[in-house]
């Protein structure tokens, strides 16, 4: 279905074709009617399926045709400042040839950007994309104009809710006016999240764009090793293997800083990523990253969702994933747009277990690829889940780096 199709106001159509967008997605296809019809929705997509742009573009239309003045059109939740930000640059994309006003208010900024925040939220805005607790900070000072609020948006609500962030979205919901619409998105369909949607939602429409299983032009690996060895290995497969930019998956912020450190020591240009590091650096090495200027970046789970990288061709979880939702979350930030990508993880001993309940969840096992002799001797793969048994043994070794499909 193409944009023209939707019948949009001339003004967003020239900023649509402004960025490039011409075939709508699935999602995009399914929720934007609805919400131009003015129903409530609770939609199940993942990052990469195009919800952002479902969402904004059917709500900028509608305010385009009705804003109030002086008041907050639309406060959009998300779950951290990442998401946050890389929204707001995406509806000034999309509103670019419109009168649209928004602003992205999220912890970690001075006073200088507070002071902002309140004069926007005490003027009014059309869109406020925020996280949960700087938009309480600022609802608690008793100046946020909301009583002509038209849209709630709740972004990523399955990462929200395992933040810990039910109350504060109670909390925020108690201060909105009652007749609003409202449009759920996750990445999964928990009862958690039914149970919020009960709360939340007026007889809401529900669309299903849910990917369970990654894409199949993504190539998975797996290595099998003793937790020692996990540092060889990925300093044998940097060097041995041609990617222009990898991404490295820890699952504490402390293996992210180690890793980064003896990855600096050994001469690679990487950087990372975590929540201790302060807003300015994060937005700096993601610039550098997107750009190229640092072809490795190690990150914790902070960059496994709504983030949109496309050149990413190689991820490699050096912590097996908690779930088999963070890992396709992880993987997916490769082979993204046209592009095919390789994702790679490494099993310890003790993440055996935790790996096998991943493979259930993709209906099979992932190939395990032999390690270099170099390193040493490396544990059986021995967890296997009742639905399939891995035939793969790491008793033998593959002698060179994993291949990249071609």
């Amino acid at each position: 279905m193409n944009f023209t199709e939707f019948g949009l106001d001339p003004a967003l159509m020239e900023s649509i074709e402004s960025t490039g967008y011409e075939v709508a997605t699935p999602i995009q296809e399914q929720v934007i009617p609805i919400i131009l019809q003015g129903r409530d929705i609770i939609a199940c997509a993942q990052t990469g399926t195009g919800k952002t742009a479902a969402f904004l573009l059917p709500i900028i239309n509608r305010l385009l045709q009705h804003s109030n003045d002086g008041q907050v059109n639309c406060i959009v939740l998300v779950p951290t400042r990442e998401l946050a930000i890389q929204i707001a640059q995406n509806l000034e994309g999309l509103s670019y040839f419109t009168s649209i006003s928004s602003i992205a208010v999220y912890g970690g900024n001075d006073g200088m950007n507070f002071a902002t925040e309140k004069n926007a939220l005490s003027k009014g805005v059309d869109f406020v994309i925020c996280t949960p607790g700087r938009l309480i900070a600022h609802l608690n000072m008793g100046y946020v104009k909301l009583t002509g609020l038209q849209f709630l948006v709740l972004d990523e609500a399955d990462r929200m809710l395992d933040m810990g962030f039910h109350d504060d979205l109670m909390k925020i919901i108690s201060h909105l006016p009652a007749k609003r619409q409202n449009l759920m998105f996750s990445a999964t369909m928990a009862e958690k999240i039914r149970s919020l949607a009960r709360k939340i939602l007026h007889n809401p429409a529900e669309v299903n764009i849910a990917i369970s299983k990654p894409p199949e032009k993504i190539v998975q690996e797996a290595f099998v090793v003793y937790e020692p060895q996990k540092l060889p290995l990925v300093q044998y497969i940097l060097r041995n293997t041609h990617f222009k930019m990898v991404l490295i998956f820890c699952s504490r912020k402390q293996n992210v800083k180690q890793l980064n450190r003896e990855l600096q020591r050994a001469r690679f240009k990487i950087a990372e990523m975590h929540s201790d590091l302060e807003q300015s650096d994060r937005e700096n090495v993601l610039l550098d990253f997107k750009s190229g200027r640092t072809p490795i970046l190690v990150a914790t789970d902070i960059l496994s969702r709504g983030i949109d990288i496309d050149n990413i061709d190689l991820v490699i979880n050096y912590d097996v994933p908690h779930d088999g939702e963070d890992y396709i979350h992880r993987i997916g930030r490769t082979a993204r747009a046209e592009s095919d990508g390789m994702a790679i993880t490494f099993v310890s001993e003790k993440e055996q277990r935790r790996f096998a309940d991943i493979e259930a969840l993709l209906g099979k096992p992932v190939k395990k690829a032999m390690v270099p002799q170099e390193l040493g001797p490396v544990p059986d793969y021995r967890a296997s889940h009742s639905s399939f048994r891995s035939k793969s043994s790491n008793n033998k070794r593959r002698y060179g780096p994993p291949q990249r499909r071609k």
